[in-house]
């Protein structure tokens, strides 16, 4: 439970002093009647909390004042509608169930297609597959992401999707070499692999290592349209007793060493999680001059 004598302290990314609490108590004091959604923008503005395309860094905003209300360090108004976070996803239709199998050689299921999410129905899809067959289940992407679904001529094959980089990584940022401002700095530049399913039916040898390949070229056009820059790096975990990475590695993603077995909050070392590898995939031959 934060306390006013842990401050400064970083949340989502922001060094926050008892000065910049201050300010958000009086965001809110001000216009009594404003929504959490309104004082969110309010606060973006009054620090110039912006992300690097230029638009309000909004909801990491949102998550770090439900923090700080959660702890009784400000009061935010009652919400005035709900969207359903922290409720299971129960969505099943027809197109999410099992399919016969699929099984062959990759140049057999060649072309394949990278559909991005884009449409409610992807979406609604996307979610479903997941959910049903990733072994962690359906929970949103944090921060940017995109999602993908990969089709062929048999079917669908894949789900996959990335978002918003891990903010600390002790072996990821000693490989990267870079200092803690810096990665405050640029952490945008890296994009996390979070979910990557090939559905349970489908049986083909290195088509998850060529899905991996289509990913890297195509994701960096496909962000830097929808956010406005391009990512340099990507990275992913991969749970040590539960998969050896053998596509990433044939994928010639990088492994620059594992996690401690500690959540991301777990500052005292008294949550075990499991352990994971890291690796890591250049998306730019001088990444680090972007980094570093």
């Amino acid at each position: 439970m934060l306390q006013l004598a842990d401050f400064p302290r970083t949340i989502c990314g922001k060094l926050l002093s008892l000065a910049d609490l201050e300010i958000i108590r009086r965001i809110i004091d001000a216009n009594p009647s404003a929504t959490r959604a309104q004082i969110s923008r309010d606060v973006c503005l009054a620090w110039s909390w912006r992300k690097p395309d230029g638009g309000l860094k909004d909801m990491s905003c949102r998550v770090l004042l439900l923090r700080l209300h959660r702890c009784g360090l400000i009061t935010l108004p009652e919400p005035r509608t709900t969207n359903g976070n922290g409720q299971k996803f129960s969505r099943r239709t027809k197109q999410g169930e099992v399919k016969e199998n699929i099984a062959g050689q990759l140049q057999s299921l060649l072309p394949l297609e990278l559909k991005r999410v884009a449409s409610k129905k992807d979406s609604s899809l996307w979610n479903e597959l997941i959910d049903r067959y990733h072994y962690l289940g359906y929970t949103p992407l944090p921060g940017a992401q995109l999602r993908y679904l990969i089709n062929s001529p048999a079917g669908y094959l894949c789900a996959i999707g990335f978002s918003a980089a891990a903010w600390k990584v002790g072996p990821r940022d000693a490989w990267i070499g870079w200092s803690a401002e810096r990665r405050v700095q640029n952490l945008h530049l890296l994009v996390g692999n979070s979910r990557f399913l090939i559905l349970p039916w489908v049986r083909c040898q290195h088509l998850a290592s060529k899905i991996l390949s289509l990913c890297a070229k195509r994701l960096p056009l496909d962000w830097q349209e929808v956010y406005g820059y391009r990512p340099v790096l990507m990275e992913t975990f991969v749970e040590k007793d539960r998969f050896a990475g053998t596509c990433y590695k044939a994928a010639n993603w990088i492994y620059v060493g594992a996690t401690q077995g500690r959540g991301k909050l777990d500052r005292f070392h008294k949550h075990k999680v499991p352990v994971k590898d890291i690796y890591l995939y250049p998306l730019d031959k001088n990444f680090r001059m972007f980094l570093v």
